[in-house]
């Protein structure tokens, strides 16, 4: 039994347990959203520009994260008002301005001729390193964004089923969405230190695109979101401390492997009742 517990002697891992659950919570709460507004490029876009802002935090002797969340509000704010000012479509919108904003960081950072700042943690995550004040602000940015979807649960719902409809119901879409893409700057920002900029994006659709394939009703596919969120965040960590290796790449390999076993389930169940 000492055995199977050791994870949790260490404070360092008991922080990073506790970050873990909380962004695949996050993320897979607002992966719903996400995979049914068919944004799945989005997140993987709003994560690399973000790569500008902490390049800016450095060279400025700024705090990373809250580079990252600047540049990627920025980014998802701009996204938002070249497709719909622009007549630009979506996928083009988040092409250039994630891959300009990518570009940027490695610009300046390029300019540097030399720098302390471990580049692959931000890539791939470093949730073994998550400190108190980490937690901290995954914590308040988090209730942030949960209070947020509550208030907002029904007119975000209604506005991703049928925008046209609900823009004529008197909801102002235009101002949803924009929210909406704050929300998940701001979700990819709290995410950064657990998974990383690369594997973000996984975080966001795969719990989401999971609970799709066992439900088409909005509560029960964010709740089973959830879920395997949880399982993922928390369960990956675990398995990363067995088997030591990447703590991000585990836990999006586990959700990858959780949405197969929902579409083998899927199948199943159509078997049966055919």
């Amino acid at each position: 039994m000492s055995y199977l517990l050791a994870p949790f002697a260490y404070d360092f891992m008991q922080r990073a347990f506790i970050a873990a659950l909380l962004v695949g919570v996050l993320c897979s709460v607002m992966g719903t959203y996400v995979v049914l507004r068919r944004l799945s490029f989005i997140g993987d876009g709003i994560a690399h520009a973000s790569f500008a802002g902490i390049v800016i935090a450095y060279l400025r002797g700024a705090d990373y994260y809250i580079g990252a969340a600047v540049v990627a509000v920025l980014t998802a704010l701009g996204i938002g008002y070249v497709h719909r000012k622009g007549k630009v479509s979506l996928d083009t919108s988040i092409g250039v301005l994630f891959t300009g904003a990518f570009a940027l960081g490695i610009f300046l950072m390029s300019r540097q001729r030399s720098y302390t700042v471990d580049l692959q943690s931000f890539l791939f995550g470093d949730v073994l390193s998550v400190t108190r004040a980490d937690l901290w602000l995954i914590v308040a940015l988090g209730a942030i964004i949960a209070l947020a979807v509550i208030i907002l649960y029904r007119p975000l719902l209604f506005a991703s089923f049928d925008p046209v409809v609900a823009e004529a119901s008197g909801i102002r879409a235009p101002i949803l969405d924009y929210t909406l893409l704050v929300l998940l700057a701001l979700t990819i920002t709290v995410s950064l230190q657990s998974v990383g900029i690369v594997l973000v994006a996984a975080l966001l659709v795969t719990p989401a695109a999971a609970a799709y394939q066992l439900t088409n009703r909005f509560a029960p596919m964010m709740a089973l979101a959830v879920g395997f969120g949880a399982v993922s965040g928390v369960g990956g960590l675990y398995v990363s401390y067995y088997l030591r290796s990447s703590s991000g790449a585990t836990i999006v390999l586990l959700a990858t492997l959780l949405f197969f076993l929902a579409v083998g389930l899927k199948r199943f169940i159509k078997r049966q009742r055919a």
